[in-house]
């Protein structure tokens, strides 16, 4: 049985019946079942709400992308081969979230090595950045809306070198075969969604109309939005596509591709400095999984350069003294989560960024450290702004705080194979449609933004402060949870800053309240970053506003837009759901 968790709602079954007439004639019927029962069939008795399965499963921000990864899954792929074709198109489907034009952290499980590897494709600064690289001529940081639009913020990306790199370490299938699935859709064209259309509309008059390519493939001709339901051929994206699956990464990095990009990031305002010598050297780093316990449990994520791991084992790992168990989703257990918060965002800010250029404290997972840190808690009282602690450290260096905080234009798919391994991958352009630049059909990334503007502050150097060839700090969060050894939890969202609140709640909600995996993604947030703890608007969240204000909580609601996608696994049984903010499914068998 196959459904997507969503509550229903008529534009996204609308827009589920359309893919499906879409479809006709294009895949087997095993799979046009899929999206046609995606939105509405019963799950498992264990978690009614979530999709069941018990050979394979994909959960991704799209029902286009997570047929195509169900398709390659139900031809013997392996999770990574499906990963390919998933990624590939989110690329071309959700062209604001993610693409090759980007970067991404994977953590993937190789069940016959009972090993957990993590792949660090993240983008990176141009060999030539100096930490005055988004300094204007005045000698002061520019604003992230002067910065953002044009080639000066484009990093070179990782996305593609990523996939290339993990699928010949643990694919089965041909690279070609899973280059075809968004190839074919290039080329036959896919109805726009009601998300992408309204993100559109929305980029207008934020640089999206400033490039002619990027203007001419969004827009009418009469300058408005791509309504809902237009059928969107990309047949500049099916060229670039096609010469991928015949020569792999090669023409990004060394070919013609490459010439493109770097053209492109000339742009005639906030030129970029990207060469063809900075795409050639760019590299797919293997790094160590960050895992800490939590009560019964083992949680991995990614380390530096992204803070998701570590900022979430500071949470969970403080939020382990308290018992988070018996007191459920309640005011008493959001007060501990916000504080919590507050703390590992206030060491994030302070001490990380990319390992390989900065010096970080090996403490910051500390048990003694954390359970200091813990006991600066009242649950009786908010502790207003928390301030960086001091972490066991070797090489101590005084450092000032960095408060950038990146912006929601990512996506996250979790998958299980029929073998046992399984892909947790999120990826991202940084903010909605990147830099704004297109090439090749597809646009690049703004990751470079995501660098502190400022180098220093009081005489102290920032840790995620602009250098040559460096990876700028993320918040980008996949996680897999282990018990005993064996995987049961993949999670991840995209959110900006934001990452390490979802992912961080998704993982409380099923662990310590027991919660089906859709009822865990369809709960109202409440985030904090070290600020004001903000309730989602229009959810249960917003009824602890009272409460949490008595404790002393500045409160703001506002929209609070995740996309999490998680798989839980329980001995033979699978449990997929997708977020019901986004257009995405959960499809199995």
């Amino acid at each position: 049985m196959e459904r997507s968790g969503f509550p229903p709602n008529r534009h996204k079954r609308n827009y589920l019946l359309q893919v499906r007439s879409m479809l006709q004639g294009m895949v087997g019927s095993i799979l046009l079942a899929a999206i046609a029962n995606s939105a509405l069939a019963d799950g498992h008795s264990k978690f009614p709400n979530s999709v069941h399965a018990t050979k394979h499963m994909v959960a991704a921000a799209n029902p286009l992308a997570s047929q195509a990864g169900l398709g390659v899954l139900e031809a013997g792929g392996t999770a990574m081969d499906a990963a390919v074709a998933v990624q590939l198109v989110l690329n071309l489907v959700e062209p604001e979230s993610s693409g090759i034009g980007g970067g991404a952290f994977m953590l993937y499980w190789d069940v016959s090595e009972r090993k957990l590897l993590t792949y660090d494709g993240r983008e990176k600064a141009p060999l030539s950045a100096t930490p005055e690289y988004f300094m204007n001529d005045q000698g002061e940081p520019m604003k992230w809306s002067e910065a953002v639009t044009g080639g000066l913020s484009v990093g070179v990306p990782g996305t593609l070198k990523l996939l290339e790199v993990a699928h010949a370490e643990h694919g089965l299938k041909p690279w070609r075969s899973l280059v075809e699935p968004a190839i074919t859709l290039s080329e036959a064209g896919f109805p726009v969604s009601e998300k992408l259309s309204a993100s559109i509309a929305r980029a207008a008059d934020r640089g999206l109309t400033t490039f002619d390519a990027a203007r001419n493939y969004f827009f009418n001709d009469d300058g408005s939005a791509l309504a809902a339901g237009t059928v969107l051929k990309n047949p500049e994206f099916a060229a670039t596509l096609t010469m991928i699956a015949e020569e792999g990464s090669a023409p990004m990095y060394t070919g013609e591709l490459a010439a493109s990009i770097v053209e492109a990031v000339k742009t005639e305002t906030n030129t970029g400095e990207m060469t063809l010598e900075d795409l050639a050297a760019y590299e797919v780093i293997k790094r160590e999984p960050v895992c800490f316990p939590y009560r019964a449990f083992e949680v991995c994520g990614m380390g530096p350069p992204t803070s998701g791991g570590l900022t979430m084992g500071q949470i969970l790992t403080i939020l382990s003294n308290f018992d988070l168990p018996s007191m459920g989703p309640s005011a008493e257990a959001w007060h501990l989560y916000s504080e919590a918060a507050k703390l590992a965002y206030a060491d994030r800010g302070m001490y990380m960024g990319d390992s390989d250029f900065v010096d970080m404290p090996e403490g910051l997972l500390n048990a003694e450290y954390l359970a200091s840190r813990a006991a600066l808690i009242d649950p009786e009282k908010s502790m207003g702004k928390a301030e960086a602690g001091t972490p066991p450290w070797d090489e101590a260096m005084l450092r000032s705080p960095d408060t950038q905080l990146e912006r929601p234009g990512t996506s996250h798919f979790s998958i299980v194979d029929r073998y046992g391994n399984m892909v947790s991958m999120t990826t991202t352009i940084e903010s909605g449609f990147g830099s704004r630049v297109m090439v090749g059909g597809f646009l690049l990334n703004n990751e470079l933004t995501d660098f502190s503007f400022r180098a220093e502050r009081d005489g102290k150097p920032i840790a995620n402060r602009v250098e040559g060839g460096k990876r700028p700090r993320s918040s980008m969060s996949p996680t897999i949870v282990f018990k005993d050894g064996r995987p049961v939890l993949l999670t991840g969202s995209p959110g900006g800053s934001r990452i390490i609140n979802y992912v961080t709640q998704s993982v409380i909600a099923m662990l310590d309240w027991g919660m089906d995996p859709q009822d865990a993604l369809n709960m109202g947030h409440v985030v904090n970053r070290n600020g004001a703890t903000d309730l989602e608007e229009g959810t249960e969240a917003v009824e602890l506003q009272a409460q949490l204000e008595a404790l002393g909580h500045e409160v703001k609601i506002r929209g609070l837009n995740s996309g999490l996608h998680a798989i839980m696994i329980d001995v033979i049984d699978l449990y997929g759901a997708a977020d019901p903010r986004r257009d995405g499914v959960a499809l199995g068998r």
